[in-house]
């Protein structure tokens, strides 16, 4: 594959191949040389850094749609906050059994699936923005369906419509906040997706509250329902929204590429930079680059049949850190607290949802703390302090439990320890795993695979929700609520060590540099924590 010498930037720049005699030392046999016009900084003239590497501080245009993007994530944190209460009026009301609200909670993270495993090929094909747009959409009509649903079945069928929104939220959010950010600021606009979450999450519990006080076959309607509005806001947000990047790259077009990276960078020398390394990327690209009839064809049999030995240790990274966001029990324990609550001692239906209010604000603020952080101390220590956290919190709730469980009066401290041991598991969770697993699942995929690779990735994150979401309640009826989170907490502490061994550091890298962290001899070290 070529980029022509024709194929034109802007007025001024052009990207061509060096001659032949310069390419024997470079890896992939191709290297790129921008030209630049007389018009541009003489050769003695001290160059500004332009690397984007040494800069903090945010670029207005990048935050605004990285914000935009993560919007659609409130309608899968309010979905998971707003059911943990809607489930206890939907089982009065419509006369349902303990396996029918497991497989009510548990069906949009199954048929989320569907979603998730369509996005990477939807958003190769017509883009990440309006892949966005089509995430949006999908979960409207899914929360309509929830909001008049006069039976079990309507509900559900509503809960599958939302639940492939959802799958196509949850993948496109990050990968598009990805695409769009400097390297600098990368984990914080790539965490947003998790923080709306969280934000989704705390609303739901305010809707519980709220509206706990209403008939019981009005006030779930209305908790369901209400998805619909932040739906609708954030379809016509992502409207004016610019296109991803490499996404344009890949398609070939250059001009409108460079137009959004001088709005996200810091100068245009910076956005030349980072268009040369996506050029560069993109010639691994069967196609040619200025053909517009890439659409992701081929990603699966690179990921799946024929992976080279650094893709296949980013499969695993990847696959590895989404089974154990939601192997950690997060979802069970937000869909279910008051379950665990009432298992506990508090029997009111009102303090058991007030109490999921403070959980949610904790929650919260500890993400949005994370988040700001992640760019500082990096990936590898927020991760593994947030997992031994969850490990240790997750043994403190099991023994908590244990304990009233065989105690026939309920001592207001072992409640407490109960109830601090809920909100600390949540908390290291919005450190650790809730963030840093879109970031990490965004940007370690190289460019032509990072759509298709992040939809598996997050695939298998689905589908470990669903299944602990619709056992949950069945598995702690057999071991006791106890046993459950001791065994949650045992596998808190193997993701630990797995993080340790199989995640590199990747903070302050541009995606492009990100995929030589995986191969066999990464430079100046930064193999650490990748086993061979």
């Amino acid at each position: 594959m070529r980029f022509s010498s024709s194929q034109e930037l802007d007025k001024q720049h052009h990207y061509h191949l060096l001659p032949d005699s310069d390419l024997q030392n470079d890896r992939t046999g191709r290297k790129w040389q921008k030209e630049v016009t007389k018009s541009e900084t003489p050769k003695n003239k001290s160059q500004p850094d332009v690397s984007g590497r040494r800069r903090g501080r945010f670029n207005k245009y990048a935050l605004a749609g990285a914000i935009l993007a993560s919007t659609n994530s409130i309608l899968l944190g309010y979905d998971i906050g707003v059911m943990s209460g809607a489930a206890l009026y939907i089982r009065d009301n419509l006369k349902i059994n303990s396996t029918q609200v497991e497989i009510l909670v548990g069906s949009l993270n199954v048929c989320s699936l569907i979603g998730s495993l369509a996005s990477g090929k939807t958003s190769d094909c017509i883009g990440r923005r309006y892949t966005i747009v089509l995430a949006a959409a999908t979960f409207l009509i899914g929360a309509i369906l929830m909001g008049l649903a006069p039976s079990f079945s309507f509900l559900m069928a509503g809960r599958v419509v939302a639940g492939i929104g959802v799958g196509y939220s949850i993948m496109i959010g990050p990968v598009y906040s990805a695409e769009i950010s400097p390297a600098m600021t990368r984990g914080f606009l790539s965490s947003l997706p998790e923080v709306f979450i969280n934000v989704g999450i705390l609303l739901g519990y305010i809707s519980n509250y709220a509206l706990s006080s209403l008939p019981e076959h009005i006030n779930w309607r209305l908790m369901l329902g209400l998805a619909a509005l932040p739906a609708f806001a954030v379809a016509l947000g992502v409207t004016v929204m610019p296109e991803s990047p490499r996404w344009l790259v890949m398609k070939g077009r250059f001009v409108e590429a460079k137009r959004v990276l001088i709005k996200t960078s810091d100068s245009e020398e910076e956005a030349d930079m980072r268009l040369a390394e996506m050029a560069k990327a993109a010639a691994t690209l069967e196609q040619e680059p200025s053909s517009r009839s890439w659409h992701g064809q081929g990603v699966w049999k690179e990921l799946l049949l024929r992976p080279s030995r650094p893709i296949r240790r980013i499969l695993i990274a990847a696959i590895g850190v989404n089974f154990f966001m939601q192997a950690s029990g997060n979802d069970a324990v937000i869909y279910y607290s008051p379950e665990v609550f009432k298992d506990a001692g508090i029997h009111g239906r009102k303090q058991q949802v007030g109490v999921t209010v403070i959980m949610g604000i904790a929650k919260t603020c500890f993400v949005f703390i994370s988040a700001l952080f992640l760019d500082h101390f990096g990936r590898r220590p927020l991760l593994l302090l947030g997992s031994t956290g969850m490990a240790i919190s997750l043994a403190g709730l099991g023994l908590g439990s244990e304990y009233l469980r065989q105690c026939y009066e309920k001592p207001a401290w072992a409640i407490a320890l109960c109830i601090v041991a809920v909100c600390a598991d949540v908390s290291f969770f919005s450190i650790g795993l809730g963030p840093i697993t879109w970031v990490y699942s965004s940007e370690i995929f190289p460019m032509r695979l990072r759509a298709q690779g992040s939809s598996l990735a997050i695939s298998v994150n689905r589908v470990v929700s669903g299944i602990v979401s619709m056992t949950f309640l069945s598995i702690s009826e057999k071991i006791t609520f106890g046993g459950m989170f001791f065994a949650l907490s045992g596998i808190m502490a193997v993701g630990t060590v797995f993080f340790y061994f199989f995640l590199p550091e990747t903070k302050g890298k541009s995606l492009e540099e990100i995929e030589i962290l995986f191969e066999d001899k990464p430079p100046d070290g930064n193999n650490k924590g990748l086993a061979s």
